[in-house]
C-alpha cells in the first residue's frame, strides 16, 4: 500500500499535465508573454468578473502577489478592472481584449485533452471519473460547488 500514490497526488499530476498543455497551446498561438502564475489568475476570472481578493484566495497567493499579476495582465491587454455594480468602492477584474482572444484556444485544448482521456479510459470510465469528481466538489470546492 505504501507504494501507491495518494489520490490527491494522482489528481494533481493529471491537473498539472492538463494545465501545462493548455498553457503551451496558448503560447503556440502567439501569447508567449503569458506566465504560468498569470495564467492561473486568468483561469479563475468568472464570466461576470471577479474581485482581486477572491482571485488571490482561489489562486492561493497573497493579495499583493495577485495585484502584481493582474497589473501585468492588464498592461498586456488580457484583463481590465471595472467598477463592481454591487459595490461602487470595489473593482472587478474582467477578461478583455487579448484575454478574450485566448479563451477559445484554451477551451479547444481542454476539449482535446478530454477526448484523449476518454479514448484512453473509455467513455464509461470517463463518465464515472467525471461524476465522482463532480460529487467530490460538494465537499471540496468552496468557490462554487454545485448544490444539485
Amino acid at each position: 500500500m505504501a507504494d501507491r500514490l495518494h489520490i490527491g497526488a494522482l489528481m494533481f499530476i493529471a491537473y498539472r499535465s492538463a494545465e501545462n498543455r493548455i498553457i503551451d497551446a496558448v503560447r503556440r498561438a502567439g501569447f508567449e508573454d503569458l506566465t504560468v502564475p498569470q495564467a492561473r489568475i486568468l483561469a479563475r476570472i468568472g464570466p461576470d468578473g471577479t474581485r482581486l481578493s477572491e482571485l488571490a484566495e482561489q489562486a492561493q497567493v497573497t493579495k499583493q502577489t495577485a495585484t502584481v499579476l493582474v497589473d501585468h495582465l492588464e498592461r498586456a491587454g488580457y484583463v481590465a478592472r471595472t467598477p463592481d455594480p454591487r459595490d461602487g468602492r470595489a473593482r472587478l477584474v474582467r477578461i478583455s481584449g487579448r484575454g478574450a482572444d485566448l479563451v477559445p484556444i484554451a477551451r479547444a485544448e481542454e476539449a482535446r485533452i478530454e477526448a484523449e482521456w476518454t479514448a484512453h479510459l473509455g467513455p464509461e470510465q470517463m463518465t464515472r471519473l467525471r461524476d465522482a469528481l463532480t460529487e467530490l466538489r460538494t465537499i471540496t470546492d468552496p468557490y462554487g460547488a454545485p448544490t444539485s
